[in-house]
């Protein structure tokens, strides 16, 4: 039996490679027409030999090698669903670039084949050059403003849609709910407050904002919240070694089992979009460029519940579910809810205040990735078409932000000239430059801040008297932890369930029911 959608998308390729050829050809037709314009004050003998030579051009060279162009574009991917869910400008320069290497082969192979004497003027080369390199990326921009965006305009505003943000207390979660009601969502937050309310007061009024009191691990409260939702980015977690150390059978729990039973439910309730918070940790300690193929080599607690998780999520894949997982390099920069257990913070924190740094094992690598640049590739996959984003890994970063940790210490010395930096070696074994190509290619994504932008943004919060003590618990979440304990499970049957799941074993019948009871 015929696969309908198979022809209906080789019948749209082929209209793409059809009008990608017709483009070209147009563009050397009329290459070759001023050319023969430019003849007519040569002798009438002269012009008809000419002319005769511009159209054997045309029909025995140019005709069989236009097949360059619509070939080069199919290989670049420009015929592909994937990549028309990417951002226009990109789309624009991957068809510019295709198109000069395009015209680039067609003169080399026209060179090295056929004599000179059968070939054009270079005259005509150059303006069919830039008319290619023009009409390229300018007809897909046409069709984009005269279909895709009018259609847009006529559409009536839709409801804005509902995003579940569990965690949006949090350093991420609350820079993130800010995002989103500045792009005009609905945001839900589901967080237990661990660390206070404080990040989320200015925002708690706001018509478009809900706030959900509760814990990841309850499957009441996770319902709850669900209801409804198409869209739910999992940020809860305890973050970091020393945190998760502390206290591990907590970290498996919130980490790992309230994952496993968050996507129960959501997929129960008819959630679309799943995005979850990973890190690059969990391609612990390597000499090589890491990319999302890389194999995964967790030295911790923390970096092997993220593991465990994004296994997980992309098993469950399907029947509508998309999950996509975000690997966030080291992040760094001010938030709503300061923390500094984050190496670039703790460091501008100390050099402000002590006036001395200490670096550990300063030539190990480590991605970088400022707060606010982490909340906006989560809103950068939430608006991707779910049939690019679901099922795929990225790391989230910047080639540019890949440094040693004495790089750090330097950016820091520039904006701290007088801080003293004393460099020390210890056990920790991390170290790891990651790539980030995919996330840039497929998604448009760059960083928009750098370290020294992070550094300086802190010592500006510092100066206005924003952050009284960096040694408070409240910014760190092992020292938190330590000195008010764990978060407490409330409910018994969410205890036994987040036992059975942190063990690995079966999806329990109690949280299958309730998903069930969602999905009804």
């Amino acid at each position: 039996m015929i696969n309908k959608t198979w022809v209906s998308n080789l019948f749209d390729v082929a209209v793409r490679a059809f009008a990608d050829l017709v483009t070209v050809h147009v563009a050397m037709l009329f290459a070759l027409m001023c050319i023969a314009l430019k003849l007519k004050a040569v002798p009438v003998q002269s012009l008809s030999t000419n002319i005769a030579s511009l159209r054997s051009y045309y029909l025995t060279v140019f005709l069989p090698l236009s097949v360059l162009f619509p070939c080069a574009c199919a290989i670049s991917g420009l015929y592909t669903r994937a990549w028309r869910g990417t951002a226009m400008p990109l789309r624009l320069r991957r068809a510019a670039i295709t198109a000069a290497l395009s015209v680039l082969g067609l003169v080399i192979i026209s060179m090295v084949v056929y004599p000179s004497d059968a070939l054009p003027p270079y005259s005509a080369v150059a303006v069919f050059s830039i008319l290619v390199l023009v009409a390229t990326p300018g007809v897909r921009w046409l069709k984009y403003r005269a279909f895709e965006s009018e259609r847009a305009h006529r559409q009536e505003p839709p409801t804005p849609e509902t995003i579940l943000v569990v965690g949006g207390a949090g350093y991420i979660g609350s820079i993130l709910s800010r995002k989103l009601l500045d792009r005009g969502y609905r945001v839900r937050v589901l967080d237990s407050l661990v660390y206070g309310a404080s990040p989320i007061e200015e925002i708690v009024r706001h018509p478009r904002f809900k706030f959900l009191e509760g814990d990841c691990r309850n499957i009441r409260d996770v319902v709850r919240a669900m209801a409804g939702v198409r869209s739910v980015v999992h940020l809860a977690a305890i973050v970091g070694d020393p945190a998760c150390d502390r206290d591990q059978k907590t970290a498996r729990e919130i980490n790992y089992a309230a994952t496993r039973m968050m996507i129960e439910i959501a997929k129960g309730e008819g959630v679309k979009r799943f995005v979850f918070a990973s890190s690059c940790s969990v391609y612990g300690a390597s000499d090589e460029l890491m990319s999302e193929e890389s194999g995964v080599r967790p030295v911790s607690l923390y970096a092997e519940t993220k593991v465990d998780s994004e296994k997980e999520l992309l098993t469950a894949m399907g029947d509508g579910f998309h999950p996509t997982i975000l690997r966030f390099s080291t992040i760094f920069g001010l938030s709503p809810r300061p923390r500094f257990d984050l190496v670039v913070n703790l460091l501008t924190a100390k050099a402000m205040k002590d006036g001395v740094v200490t670096i550990f094992n300063g030539e190990q690598w480590r991605p970088f990735l400022h707060v606010g640049d982490a909340a906006e590739s989560i809103i950068r996959v939430l608006e991707a078409p779910p049939e690019v984003v679901g099922g795929q890994t990225y790391n989230v970063g910047d080639d540019r932000l890949n440094h040693t940790l004495s790089e750090l210490a330097r950016r820091i010395l520039d904006i701290f000239p007088n801080t003293r930096v004393e460099y020390v070696h210890n056990s920790d074994r991390r170290n790891y430059r990651v790539s980030f190509r995919k996330i840039k290619e497929e998604l448009g994504f760059f960083c928009s801040k750098t370290l020294e932008d992070g550094i300086k943004e802190l010592k500006v919060a510092f100066d206005n008297g924003l952050i009284a003590d960096y040694h408070l618990p409240l910014y760190s979440n092992a020292k938190f932890l330590q000195q008010y304990g764990s978060p407490l499970q409330q409910s018994e049957v969410g205890a036994q369930v987040m036992a059975a799941l942190s063990q690995r074993a079966e999806v329990p019948e109690l949280v299958k029911a309730f998903s069930a009871e969602a999905g009804d």
